[in-house]
């Protein structure tokens, strides 16, 4: 009789500078949007798990947000969710792309190797890159992280991430599911709606506007036909109200729609969604409000 394979499970840690591709990787793995993404630096604000099982293997992804040197409190807390990502890890995934410059040196590098982790370093973007500027990469990576395997991908073009997922199962440790087998994510659907309405502000205003925004979702009432969202798009100043409500509203409704649009399509129902702006002076720096949005 043939032996069943042992069941393998682990917590994957997707980690690396802002804008190399770590929010694209991880949905591309996990086959769904979770995370958002836009061109911008510091889209990731949150630690957010994507759950792929198998019949005899369960990936628990963590995308975090990108390193950098904090200079309010929420990206202090930002940077403890990357922290935290190093201690719990069965193993890191380290993003970098062909466009990073010495993004191979650095105190960050250094405390992924005194992890005592087994790595992945990845390699993102390189359809922006040539075959003789590839292997240059690759060898300095190589360098870097000897005992590790380095992997070429175009997470955009979903490119060689079929060699990524084997190399992680090849990987990943003996052990029971750490969720259910059904269980996609550990994030409930309001930090959803939040997430898909902050994606909208990213793209659609400039500047420090969407650096100076927070959502939060006041009340999620799912119907049988229809969920009802209230949502409160909070700003730092009273001049960023302004900003994002636009010209007799205009802005603020072109943001709307466009994220009901995508709710629609995420929740697989119609979208009765209401917003306002709030002035919350310097949410950013107070830790009674940091706390209410989640980063504690």
């Amino acid at each position: 009789m043939e032996q069943k394979p042992a069941h393998k499970s682990g917590f994957v840690n997707i980690l690396g500078n802002p804008n190399v591709g770590k929010s694209t990787i991880m949905n591309a793995l996990v086959g769904e949007k979770l995370s958002i993404i836009t061109a911008k630096a510091q889209t990731t604000r949150h630690r957010i798990m994507g759950i792929v099982n198998g019949d005899d293997f369960q990936i628990v992804y963590s995308d975090t947000p990108g390193i950098l040197k904090p200079e309010y409190r929420m990206q202090e807390t930002m940077m403890g969710f990357v922290n935290l990502a190093l201690t719990d890890a069965d193993m890191i995934v380290y993003v970098t792309d062909t466009v990073e410059k010495l993004a191979h040196k650095g105190e960050y590098i250094k405390k992924i190797k005194e992890a005592s982790v087994p790595v992945i370093a990845v390699i993102n973007k390189i359809d922006l890159s040539n075959q003789s500027e590839l292997e240059t990469i690759v060898e300095t990576w190589r360098e870097c992280f000897p005992a590790s395997p380095v992997i070429p991908v175009s997470a955009l073009q979903k490119f060689n991430l079929d060699a990524l997922l084997n190399t992680i199962l090849s990987k990943l440790p003996e052990g029971e599911p750490w969720f259910p087998k059904d269980q996609l994510t550990d994030k409930v659907e309001r930090f959803f709606a939040s997430e898909i309405l902050r994606e909208k502000i990213l793209l659609n205003y400039q500047k420090e506007i969407p650096y100076s925004v927070e959502i939060e979702i006041e009340s999620f009432k799912e119907e049988k036909a229809l969920i009802r969202i209230g949502a409160i798009i909070h700003v730092a100043r009273q001049s960023q109200k302004g900003i994002i409500i636009g010209h007799k509203g205009s802005m603020l409704k072109k943001t709307a729609t466009e994220a009901r649009k995508d709710m629609e399509l995420f929740f697989n129902k119609k979208i009765f969604l209401e917003v306002f702006v709030k002035v919350s002076k310097d949410w950013r720096d107070k830790p009674i409000m940091l706390k209410k949005f989640g980063y504690n």
